[in-house]
């Protein structure tokens, strides 16, 4: 049984928050390290949004799953809300600086008081089920923030992004009035299952009954079909971006790309900021979950509300000088491959240097498969994050399929060692999970991330202390 932790003695009201958050049993960030992960049932989310009020059924929701883009899908759909004239509120994770970023309203980070006084709401709900069955995980409290966000804020329209899987995910406790499924492919395998279909049919779990649902463009046809069949069976309507909605990319430099869209509906032609082929799709899918939600929204609004969206570390330029530096969240073979076809197709480098670092359940063979066909160096890092992999395991897979590596203590120092071999005419990438990316950008702008010392990584030197050895 997890109790709630004891907040510290001193400390500002977020530092307290921000300890209760953190000291509840986080898996997103010990998953494969000895806690459990799997659970039977959504028992426990049902029990405390019960113990709220249940303020998700209140409003619309729209709920979006899926493997790569569905954070960015759900930022634009919420840009989209706003500029529509809705209060919107956002749910998506991780985070890269502070977790005041998983809790939007109208497309900005809560505030410190917010946040505060979120967690001051669901707080009291969270120790009465500890002392009967156990105490919510961090997600799930993240989770009741978010829903209570109705009440406490006036939101009047919640996306919510799904967390892990779909089924049985958190999230999955609020009645969608749209559904949204964007590409699927091998991840969190230990999990959700060895297969695209197994990992599909997860996905697949927020299908409601009779609820509208957009499906983005699938690699795999058996994660289509499988989506399909979850949608037949329990009569939801499906609208398939590449069948019922078409794309057509018009033009994209490093600032944007602008992109015809044409729905059973209308036609749209919108410019927006986000890059690369598979953000033109997620762009479709977005249009394509509005109009289902609320078909007098207008062309105008949707273009407005997708040249206004922001979502950082997602193929996101950070100097189109000499070098030319962009970093990127690409976290599975899937996602790498579309990052490798992105930079030759916008930067078209002489050469690049890859920076790069993951989490231990990702596919790490398989990513450095697919960029050892761009990379001409890959520096090798490792992040704060408890489930980093070592760089020198790191580097050993790299050089297995031929690519020069050198290794770097952590990423600020990885990123100013890929400048120095970049050459003028070529690019620093870096990318292999959101951590490495988050904290390239803490490097790049000099920002002060939050620190969570009771689940980051021991050093060397602590580690040796803790074992008796130093």
């Amino acid at each position: 049984m997890n109790h709630p932790p004891e907040p510290p003695s001193e400390g500002t009201a977020y530092e307290t928050a921000l300890h209760r958050v953190v000291g509840l049993a986080d898996y997103e960030r010990v998953a494969g390290i000895g806690s459990p992960l799997l659970k039977e049932d959504l028992s426990r989310m049902h029990e405390l949004a019960r113990r709220i009020g249940d303020p998700q059924r209140r409003v619309p929701v729209i709920h979006v799953a899926g493997t790569k883009g569905k954070g960015s899908t759900a930022a634009m759909i919420s840009s989209i809300l706003v500029a529509a004239g809705h209060r919107v509120g956002l749910f998506t994770s991780p985070h890269l600086h502070t977790f005041r970023e998983r809790i939007r309203i109208d497309g900005e980070s809560i505030s410190e008081a917010r946040f505060v006084n979120a967690v001051n709401r669901v707080w009291p709900h969270v120790e009465a089920m500890a002392k009967e069955d156990g105490a919510p995980t961090t997600f799930e409290l993240l989770t009741a923030m978010a829903f209570d966000l109705p009440l406490s804020e006036g939101v009047d329209v919640l996306v919510l992004e799904v967390g892990m899987g779909g089924r049985l995910d958190s999230t999955n406790v609020a009645d969608a009035t749209v559904d949204v499924i964007t590409s699927v492919s091998l991840d969190h395998t230990a999990i959700l299952g060895g297969t695209v279909e197994l990992i599909a049919a997860e996905k697949a779990g927020i299908i409601k009954t009779a609820t509208p649902t957009v499906v983005a463009p699938q690699v795999s046809p058996g994660a289509l079909e499988v989506i399909k069949e979850r949608a037949r069976a329990v009569d939801a309507p499906l609208v398939e971006i590449g069948r019922d909605v078409h794309i057509d990319v018009l033009d994209h430099d490093l600032m944007g790309q602008t992109v015809a869209i044409k729905t059973s509906r209308r036609h749209y032609g919108v410019r927006f900021p986000l890059l690369g082929a598979h953000q033109a799709e997620n762009a479709a899918t977005a249009i394509a979950a509005v109009e289902e939600f609320d078909a007098s929204i207008g062309p105008v609004v949707i273009a407005r509300g997708l040249a206004s969206v922001h979502w950082e570390g997602r193929f996101q330029v950070l100097d189109a000088g000499s070098p030319t530096v962009v970093v990127d969240g690409a976290h599975n073979p899937q996602s790498m491959g579309v990052l490798r076809d992105a930079v030759r197709e916008y930067l078209d480098p002489a050469d690049t240097v890859v920076v790069f670092g993951c989490s231990g359940d990702k596919e790490l063979p398989g990513m450095a498969e697919q960029l050892a066909s761009l990379a001409t160096h890959v520096v090798v890092c490792t992040s704060r994050h408890p489930r980093a992999v070592p760089a020198d395991r790191v580097a050993s897979v790299f050089e297995a399929v031929g690519v020069p590596t050198s290794h770097a203590p952590n990423v600020a120092v990885a990123l100013d060692a890929a400048r120095q071999i970049a050459t003028a005419l070529g690019a620093i990438v870096v990318t292999g999970s959101l951590f490495v990316v988050a904290e390239a950008l803490e490097a790049w702008q000099g920002i002060e991330p939050e620190r969570y010392p009771e689940l980051e990584r021991p050093t060397a030197s602590e580690a040796k202390s803790v074992s008796g050895l130093g």
